[in-house]
């Protein structure tokens, strides 16, 4: 049975069974980006948007995304998309050719490039490989808003392509990832991976859940990791608001957000809060 090497799952899939992140489907000897090119969202966008608060302020990105994720974030702020197939939301296949025309042809409303958002653009790389290797040909910029639970292979193929990046950083344990469907070591490499090329602007964002990573202890080992990287990445706190499964949740008390921030403080001077 053919394994699917884009994330650390690694799952054998019968030929024509369809993974996890609803996005690829198994052949006779490979697992294939069933999803290539299915866009079901299109949108100019200012950068600070991604959230990419200290890099090129004042621009736009044209911003889409697919369906599908390889993460069950009980959580999840745009489950509509992330959380669904094929036949759970309208979509519409493009060829990266066009985005990029449609791209330029926005120059004159400040766009500077693609943005690869919305679900999680990694589990179609190849889609973002090849749209991002077009966009470059034409002057344009790559941005890039990611889980980046993706193997080391695929993040190899990527980040020479990223102009700019904000990953997410969902917790800092190792259980915590697995209760999302995660890995967390394959995310650490991701944001290293990044943070070490100089062609690419990095920014983090956590997320501050309750029950999750409203933890100071937690948030501060992660700006402490975050600073070893480079103590100028921007560090984004999120605050929480009820989703998906999480209806019945309170909002992030503002307080939290607050302690949560001044934890963060210890290792990183820039450290953003959102969603307040």
């Amino acid at each position: 049975m053919p394994i699917c090497t884009t994330s650390p799952h690694a799952f054998s899939l019968n030929p024509g069974q369809l993974g996890l992140c609803h996005a690829r489907r198994a052949d006779e000897i490979a697992v294939l980006p069933e999803a290539y090119g299915r866009i079901t969202s299109l949108a100019l966008d200012p950068i600070e948007k991604k959230p990419i608060s200290r890099w090129r302020p004042g621009t736009t990105v044209l911003s889409l995304g697919g369906y599908g994720c390889n993460m069950r974030c009980q959580f999840c702020q745009n489950d509509s998309i992330s959380q669904v197939g094929a036949d759970g939301v309208p979509w519409q296949t493009v060829e990266p050719a066009w985005l990029v025309e449609q791209a330029l042809a926005l120059a004159s409303r400040g766009c500077v490039g693609i943005a690869y958002t919305y679900n999680e653009p990694l589990i179609t790389w190849e889609f973002l490989r090849d749209t991002a290797q077009l966009a470059h040909e034409a002057g344009l910029v790559n941005v890039l808003v990611s889980n980046g639970m993706a193997n080391a292979e695929v993040i190899g193929q990527v980040a020479p392509l990223i102009d700019a990046a904000n990953i997410d950083l969902k917790c800092f344990t190792v259980e915590g990832y697995r209760s999302l469907g995660g890995d967390l070591a394959a995310v650490k490499h991701t944001i290293e991976t990044l943070a070490a090329l100089p062609t690419c602007h990095l920014e983090v964002t956590t997320l501050v859940v309750p029950g999750l990573s409203d933890d100071e202890a937690q948030i501060e080992a992660m700006a402490e990791w975050i600073a070893g990287l480079d103590a100028c990445i921007p560090y984004h706190l999120s605050r929480f608001f009820p989703r998906y499964k999480m209806q019945h949740a309170i909002p992030t008390p503002i307080s939290t957000m607050h302690r949560m921030q001044k934890a963060a403080r210890h290792h990183l001077s820039d450290v953003i809060l959102g969603n307040m």
